[in-house]
């Protein structure tokens, strides 16, 4: 109590050194990492949320009675063998620091994974009812094997026993040429390999170097349940699901089962069960087929029994030849006499008929009917001249006539021109002077000017002209610019009587000349 100063008093002299916030901060983030330098802490995962933005992932481990900060970095949570999920209850390795900025403490995770087979069953059973509500699982999706692929594609290890059984038991069923693409069956590297193995296997083009399978099968030896759980991975299961090839799962024992097994296109027991549904039995085959034959050669047999009595049968049912083509024999004959009195009753007609048409002919020959033209043509031609003639001589007369007429009415016409033209030219004459009397040019030239202001508009009056404004008077011949004095008014002229003008003819306005 005595260390802390009093209020309203002076702060006691003291010998610690003063530090600050950030060097304490810094000491104890130095202490809390050299003493816990590597952990293993077990909790549960608590405001999990996926991956930030940034790629790292943040959220919390908790107990019964305790809760602790964790963040794994973006470059290790993409190596990650199990993802953090909600829930799930892990086993977390790492090291302990601090955060300055918030004043606490978090593990940072290098390695994540299930805590016991408890936690590792209840996520593949969530991961397996996620993948059945998206209908990955759902038997229309599978489709059947080839009868007897040419290819047959394994992804497997290249060194454990399961590809030698499986090229073992392809040999002695129909042997069939192999593609193997080695994965690593376990570990980290086991679902991103086989995922890869089965992509790969689809990407091959039909009829390239290397030929594309035509069934692929994906195998294991048995194991726990950890050493199987790369087939479990969602990676694994979505790269079956969009294979275009028929898939045959084979991991493990017949007692283990993993999502892939959901998703294949067929369960096999065993890696040597596999290979016996992917090919049948050669021997089998061949066995089946020479029984085929023996049973085809034998009812070819009998059949050609059977149709050689048939066509005995009715052979014997059949008449003589003779007396199925007597009654046609005498049919033809009689029609071949009808042919023959017909075609001489046709020429006989057509004698009669021909002569017929040469008297006919004789009577009217070309040189008669030519003649007979001739002479109609010569007395219609003079016809035509005496009325071409008489024709002609109507004409000249009528046009004779016409040319009276047409001579008379130009004459008229001329005379009628004349005289509007004359008219005319009086009435214009006449405008012209009453235009000059009216224009205000010609009242100018008397002596009379016009005047207006600045603005252009006219001065009718001395009030319109205060003194010193600007006029513009306009005269006869130009215009003169002059400034208002002192207007002086003047006596109103004397009344002259108004004249009365004269009408000229023809026009309703009085002339003033």
């Amino acid at each position: 109590m005595s260390d802390l100063p009093e209020i309203g008093g002076e702060t006691p002299q003291t010998n610690t050194p003063e530090i600050s916030v950030s060097e304490l901060a810094n000491a104890l983030k130095r202490t809390i990492e050299d003493r816990f330098g590597r952990v293993r802490v077990r909790g549960e995962i608590s405001n999990y949320r996926g991956p930030h933005a940034s790629g790292h992932a943040y959220f919390s481990l908790k107990d019964q009675s305790a809760r602790l900060d964790a963040v794994i970095w973006k470059s290790t949570f993409s190596r990650l063998r199990t993802r953090p999920q909600e829930g799930l209850e892990v086993v977390a390795t790492g090291r302990i620091t601090t955060f300055p900025g918030k004043s606490s403490y978090q593990i940072v995770i290098e390695s994540l994974e299930p805590a016991g087979l408890g936690a590792l069953m209840a996520l593949l059973d969530a991961r397996r009812k996620a993948l059945a509500a998206e209908g990955l699982f759902d038997e229309a999706r599978k489709r059947a094997l080839p009868f007897l692929p040419r290819v047959i594609g394994v992804v497997t290890s290249p060194t454990g026993a399961v590809i030698r059984d499986i090229l073992h038991r392809l040999n002695d069923r129909f042997p069939r040429r192999v593609l193997l693409w080695p994965v690593r069956v376990q570990g980290e590297s086991c679902a991103p390999e086989v995922a890869e193995g089965i992509r790969g296997f689809n990407a091959l083009a039909a009829g390239g170097a290397i030929p594309r399978p035509d069934v692929l099968i994906v195998a294991r030896g048995g194991g726990s349940l950890e050493d199987l759980w790369g087939f479990n991975e969602e990676l694994v299961v979505r790269a079956a699901a969009e294979s275009a090839i028929p898939l045959i799962s084979a991991i493990g024992h017949e007692t283990d089962t993993t999502l892939l097994d959901f998703v294949a296109d067929l369960r096999a027991p065993t890696p040597t069960g596999a290979a016996e549904k992917a090919v049948p039995v050669r021997v089998e085959l061949l066995e089946q087929v020479a029984i085929r034959a023996r049973r085809l050669e034998g009812a070819r047999r009998r059949a050609m029994d059977l149709r050689r009595v048939e066509l005995s049968t009715l052979a014997r049912l059949l008449p003589a030849g003779d007396a199925l083509l007597a009654n046609p024999r005498q049919r033809f004959d009689r029609a071949g006499e009808r042919l023959r009195a017909g075609a001489r009753a046709a020429r006989d007609a057509r004698r009669l008929r021909l002569s017929r048409a040469a008297t006919l002919l004789a009577r009217h020959s070309p040189q008669a009917e030519l003649a007979r033209t001739r002479e109609k043509l010569q007395g219609l031609a003079a016809r035509l001249k005496q009325g071409y003639y008489a024709r002609a001589v109507l004409a000249g007369q009528e046009t004779a006539g016409a040319k009276q007429r047409l001579a008379g009415a130009a004459q008229r016409l001329d005379r009628a021109i004349s005289g509007l033209i004359g008219r005319s030219q009086d009435r214009l004459d006449r405008l012209s002077r009453l235009q000059e009397s009216l224009s205000h040019r010609s009242v100018l030239a008397r002596g009379f000017a016009l005047v207006r202001d600045d603005s252009g508009a006219l001065v009718r009056s001395v009030a319109q002209a205060p003194p010193g404004a600007g006029l513009d008077i306009e005269i006869a011949d130009g215009r003169i610019a002059a400034r208002a004095g002192v207007a002086t008014p003047e006596p109103p002229a004397p009344v002259r009587p108004r004249r009365r003008l004269r009408k000229v003819d023809g026009d309703d306005q009085g002339s003033l000349f």
